[in-house]
């Protein structure tokens, strides 16, 4: 999981934990991006415009980084952009944060066949 935010990361991390998932989190783009070919589900927080998640997920997956692993981004509904932004660059899933926050457990689930 790629998210600075320690409160909303934290938040995140322990519902998908409470769910039986292995997670890493991470608050840096470079250490996500050297995990993630490795990883069932890369979580990315696209709130933060200095991580450019959706500029990350578009050139793994054009390099071919990320063919086994789904990728869930969620966005502050505000800005619909940004899950535009996300789509287009590839992602399995964009989510308003909002709803990530109440089905984390059920979006990485339907996307790593749990």
């Amino acid at each position: 999981m790629l998210c600075p935010d320690l409160l909303f990361g934290s938040k995140v991390e322990g519902g998908l934990r409470a769910a039986g998932h292995d997670v890493q989190r991470f608050g840096r783009a470079d250490e996500a991006h050297a995990a993630a070919p490795h990883a069932d589900l890369l979580v990315v927080d696209l709130t933060d415009p200095d991580l450019d998640g959706a500029g990350l997920v578009a050139a793994m997956k054009a390099a071919g980084e990320l063919d086994r692993c789904s990728t869930l981004g969620f966005y502050a509904h505000v800005h619909p952009e940004t899950r535009k932004s996300a789509e287009e660059a590839g992602f399995d899933r964009v989510v308003p944060r909002s709803r990530m926050a109440r089905e984390m457990a059920a979006l990485a689930g339907a996307l790593v066949g749990v």
